[in-house]
């Protein structure tokens, strides 16, 4: 690659940057084809503090951590069983690496990759995550069972999101 490339490549990933913030996106990704086997890919992403909440009728929503999207606000102070804790916060969370739609099965019908209790090794693949077209595989972490899956099939997820438990 010469210097020019080289530098043209920085200016373009600068501008995708500069683009990603004058837009409020959260995730940009581009192929730029030079030649027959020469190309440049280019995922430029930036962590944003959303907040996501479920609010109940008479009460105001509670913010709830980064990545819990469909976390329930904590019920108002009342003996009882204490609040169930963030996900994302567990030491074997599974946390979406992008932007896409979350799939639990290969294919529509098919039986999914895994369910709550299975036993799975590091690397085997728990589900997909589409983006841009691109099926990816979403591998476990660490050896363990699944203890909980905290996304439904088809699902629109962010970055960060967390997908499932592997204890």
């Amino acid at each position: 690659m010469t210097k020019n490339t080289r530098d043209n490549d920085v200016a373009f990933i600068q501008a995708l940057a500069e683009l990603l913030n004058a837009n409020d996106l959260t995730e940009i990704a581009v192929t730029r084809d030079y030649a027959q086997d020469d190309s440049l890919k280019v995922r430029v992403s930036k962590q944003t503090n959303i907040v996501h909440a479920a609010a109940p009728a008479a009460a105001a929503p509670a913010p709830v951590a980064h990545a819990a999207p469909f976390a329930q606000a904590p019920a108002p102070e009342q003996p009882g069983p204490v609040a169930a804790e963030d996900p994302a916060n567990h030491p074997g969370a599974v946390a979406s690496p992008m932007v896409g739609t979350a799939y639990l099965s290969p294919e529509p019908g098919a039986s999914a990759f895994v369910k709550v209790g299975d036993q799975v090794k590091e690397g085997q693949t728990l589900m997909i995550v589409e983006a841009m077209k691109t099926m990816n595989h979403i591998p476990a972490p660490k050896s363990g069972t699944v203890k909980r899956i905290l996304v439904d099939d088809g699902q629109p997820v962010e970055y960060g999101t967390t997908l499932m438990i592997v204890e």
